[in-house]
């Protein structure tokens, strides 16, 4: 199922963690409604701009799933709201920089460890944070323009 050109219900919703523990990590109606939204207001404009692959790495996840890594009791991944994802050829600096530039209606752009872009559509809060580790803890701190 597309959930835009090119974005798709599977790369949204695979999991290999899910896999591994036996887990169903099958989307509801409710959630594959937020997919679409967050493919069609955030991943397929910033696809089209850049005119290169997202790689999806997180995108939706079951509650027993985001129980299972560790996730946030209210994160955005299990209500299909956002995705964690990588762009093959551009830091993840670059990655935020355009989105900035194409004034997209993030909830949440989040540079997790300068190793990915988590994403999030809702809200449209429009906070652009960074994630650190501190102490074993993970620290969000607001990112400047």
């Amino acid at each position: 199922m597309n959930l835009s050109e090119n974005f798709t219900l599977l790369e949204l919703t695979h999991s290999q963690e899910a896999t591994r523990a036996g887990l169903d990590n099958i989307p509801t109606t409710e959630h594959i409604k937020s997919l679409n939204l967050l493919c069609a207001n955030i991943l397929q404009p910033l696809r089209d701009l850049v005119n290169r692959p997202i790689v999806i790495s997180s995108g939706y996840r079951s509650i027993n799933l985001n129980r299972l890594i560790g996730g946030s009791v209210l994160s955005q991944h299990t209500t299909g709201q956002a995705a964690d994802f990588t762009i093959p050829g551009l830091s993840v600096e670059e990655i935020i920089a355009t989105i900035r530039a194409l004034n997209l209606p993030v909830d949440q752009c989040i540079n997790e460890f300068d190793q990915w872009v988590h994403i999030s559509y809702r809200h449209n809060r429009g906070q652009y944070l960074a994630a650190r580790k501190k102490d074993g803890n993970i620290i969000y701190k607001l990112s400047g323009d």
